[in-house]
């Protein structure tokens, strides 16, 4: 997880709007390596104790409704990598080609079972396999899909210079993200215009106070937010 060198970073991010977020993170590089220790010991932990959860969960999605246990969607992470996230399928099969790829309320492609699931926020416990393979981290900004990268602001590609997380302050604070979108005509349009900036400001004032205890705070944040 320790940050490269100004000039091994991806040309679209070498430029004056990432470069006082690459400084400050650079000074952290110690801090950055105990973050990912503890991303690999945390994760192997709970990937170990929660394995009757999963397999609830699996048994449970396959018997509702035909397709795959986990919905594999390519996302990006640290220096624009893209890779495919774990997440327990909570809609039908090939949601994708018949709607968005943001879901809003109500969204008449998820599944009984989906519902449940996305109720309880069970459908992000599968990118623990995600943050033990070094993919994610535990805090950090949620990863986007290509698509939604692209059109990202030369400040908001800071964001990248760090493994995407599995929760963040955005996320707490949008954490009913799909009750904005419900009422939209195009859901791409409007997350991608009134949503996403709105995430990038708490991204990037998370990125300037990095650091593993506030890591530990917004995971107890999240927890909470969960239970709530």
């Amino acid at each position: 997880m320790l940050i490269k060198k100004w000039t091994k970073l991806p040309e679209d991010m070498q430029t004056e709007a990432v470069y006082p977020y690459w400084k400050s993170l650079r000074k952290k590089n110690f801090s950055l390596f105990w973050k990912r220790i503890f991303d690999i010991f945390v994760s192997a932990v709970m990937l170990i104790l929660l394995s009757p959860v999963f397999l609830v969960l699996a048994i449970a999605i396959k018997a509702d409704s035909r397709g795959p246990v986990f919905f594999r969607q390519e996302r990006i992470t640290q220096y624009g990598k893209v890779f495919r996230i774990h997440k327990f399928r909570t809609m039908v099969a090939n949601a994708e080609a018949i709607g968005a790829q943001v879901t809003s309320k109500g969204d008449a492609r998820i599944t009984r079972v989906g519902k449940f699931i996305r109720k309880c926020r069970l459908d992000e416990v599968s990118q623990l396999i995600d943050v033990f393979c070094g993919k994610m981290s535990f805090v950090g900004t949620r990863p986007e899909v290509p698509k939604y990268v692209e059109r990202y602001t030369d400040e908001m590609k800071a964001t990248l210079l760090l493994p995407a997380g599995v929760t963040s302050v955005a996320s707490i604070k949008f954490k009913d993200e799909d009750k904005l979108l419900e009422n939209s005509e195009n859901a791409d349009e409007t997350y991608v215009n009134e949503v996403l900036p709105k995430k990038m400001e708490y991204n990037l004032q998370a990125l300037k106070k990095q650091g593993f205890w506030r890591d530990i705070d917004t995971m107890f944040k999240t927890v909470f937010a969960v239970l709530k």
